[in-house]
C-alpha cells in the first residue's frame, strides 16, 4: 500500500509540474551538469521548436546566443557544493519560456556567497550602461584580459545586454551558510522592431 501511494503522489507531483510548466509558458527545462553535447542538443531542439512557429530568424539567432552564454555562464561558474550527498558541481538549472512578447531564459547554480557581492556589483554596473558603453567595456576586457579566478571578466552577461538589449534579472536564494543558488533571467523580445544589433 505504501508504494502505491509513493507512486501516487509522485505521480500528482508530475502532473502538477507540467500545469505549472504551462501556466508559466516553460517550453524547455533542464536539471543535471552542462556540457558541450548538452548546449548542442538544447540549441537543436529551440531551433526545432521555433522553426515550426515561424519565428523570425532573428530572434532565433538571439535565443542560440543567449542560451549558448547562459549553458556556458554555468559549465564555467559553478562552485562545487554538497548538500545532503548532492555534489552542485558544474550543475544547474537551465529554463526556456516563451511568452507573446518574449522569450526568457533563466539558469541557476550554486555560487559560494563570498562571490554575490562581487557578482552583484559586476550585473548592476551591466544593467546601468547604455549600447556604446557596453561595446567599450566589452572591448576594455577583452584588451585587457581582467579575468577573474575562473576566467570570463563578466563577458557572457556583457554579451547577453549587448544582444538583447535588456538588464538582467538576478536572484541569490541561500542554501547554506556559504552557498547561495544564483538565479539569472534574460529575455528577448519577439518584436523584430525592438531587437538590438
Amino acid at each position: 500500500m505504501g508504494k502505491e501511494k509513493d507512486v501516487k503522489g509522485f505521480l500528482e507531483f508530475v502532473y502538477e509540474f507540467y500545469k505549472s510548466m504551462k501556466a508559466h509558458e516553460i517550453t524547455l527545462v533542464y536539471e543535471g551538469e552542462i556540457t558541450h553535447q548538452i548546449t548542442k542538443a538544447f540549441t537543436s531542439l529551440a531551433e526545432s521548436n521555433m522553426a515550426k512557429e515561424d519565428e523570425a530568424g532573428t530572434v532565433q539567432r538571439k535565443v542560440f546566443h543567449v542560451m549558448v552564454e547562459c549553458l556556458q555562464n554555468i559549465s564555467k561558474h559553478a562552485d562545487d557544493f554538497t548538500s545532503n550527498d548532492y555534489l552542485f558541481s558544474g550543475r544547474g538549472i537551465f529554463l526556456v519560456s516563451k511568452g507573446e512578447n518574449e522569450y526568457s531564459i533563466t539558469t541557476g547554480n550554486a555560487v559560494e556567497n563570498d562571490r554575490i557581492e562581487e557578482l552583484t556589483t559586476m550585473l548592476e554596473d551591466i544593467n546601468r550602461m547604455d549600447k556604446d558603453a557596453l561595446k567599450d567595456l566589452y572591448k576594455r576586457q577583452i584588451k585587457e584580459g581582467r579575468l577573474s579566478e575562473k576566467g570570463g571578466a563578466g563577458l557572457g552577461f556583457i554579451d547577453i545586454k549587448r544582444k538583447t538589449g535588456k538588464e538582467l534579472e538576478y536572484h541569490f536564494l541561500p542554501i547554506s551558510d556559504n552557498t547561495s543558488f544564483f538565479l539569472l533571467t534574460s529575455t528577448i523580445s519577439r518584436e523584430l522592431n525592438s531587437q538590438q544589433d
